[in-house]
């Protein structure tokens, strides 16, 4: 996809990854528009000149309110990649639902309901100039499992699915549908998990290219790694990732 002049949607934008896919995004020439739902990030990516619409999308009411605040505004590319890891570790303590619950529908629900209602825009923009795109940002954990965060590996893995289905779906259209898999990247939700983590400058870059070079999947850093580890041995790829 040729950038420059395109609109994006990219929920999540105001931490980690995907604060910085809006600013390499816009260093391209694209129009951004972002989500977040911390107040002080809100007013913090305001302030760097951004168009922010405050929503919780862990809640179909927060969903909601960003397609409210997205109105009728056509788009280029949408990229979903909001998401939020959570406890799930019966080994340590009893998993707390609630939590389980508000994380399956913010990486999993939420960017579902996010391309239906906005898959039509897509086509139209397609249509009129020259293609558009879904990117979802699933993780290498998509892959394969690591046995202490089941609930977060299960709904990347679904994204995974649906993404692969969609692409099926979409084949012959000029809708590009891409998977981006990053590696554990320094973000405030990998905090204390080791020390060897990709910076999320980085690990954007990866995924603007992939966008640019209309690559189906975005395997970014070590996920390289271990999708050709898979391909040679799943139970080989699932083993060395339980123990992660």
């Amino acid at each position: 996809m040729q950038l420059q002049g395109k609109v994006a949607l990219v929920t999540g934008g105001t931490d980690g990854i995907g604060a910085e896919l809006i600013r390499q995004l816009r260093d391209r020439g694209v129009s951004v528009i972002t989500s977040g739902r911390n107040p002080e990030r809100v007013a913090a990516t305001r302030a760097a000149g951004f168009e922010v619409i405050e929503a919780d999308l862990s809640t179909i009411e927060g969903v909601a309110e960003l397609l409210a605040g997205l109105g009728d505004r056509q788009i280029d590319l949408l990229v979903n990649n909001a998401g939020a890891g959570v406890d799930h570790d019966f080994r340590e303590a009893a998993p707390d639902m609630d939590a389980a619950d508000r994380t399956i529908f913010l990486n999993l629900n939420a960017p579902i309901r996010l391309i239906v209602a906005l898959l039509p825009r897509l086509r139209e923009r397609a249509e009129a100039a020259s293609g558009a795109a879904i990117v979802n940002v699933t993780s290498g954990l998509a892959i394969a499992p690591r046995a202490g965060g089941p609930v977060y590996c299960a709904t990347k893995a679904g994204l995974r699915s649906y993404t692969q289905a969609l692409r099926a779906q979409l084949a012959g259209t000029r809708i590009q549908v891409i998977e981006a898999l990053p590696p554990v990247v320094e973000t405030k939700m990998t905090a204390g998990r080791g020390s060897k983590k990709m910076p999320a400058s980085e690990c954007a870059a990866q995924i603007v290219s992939a966008i640019e070079r209309d690559a189906d999947e975005a395997n970014v850093g070590i996920v390289k790694l271990l999708q050709t580890v898979n391909s040679i041995s799943p139970a080989l790829a699932r083993r060395i990732m339980l123990k992660f």
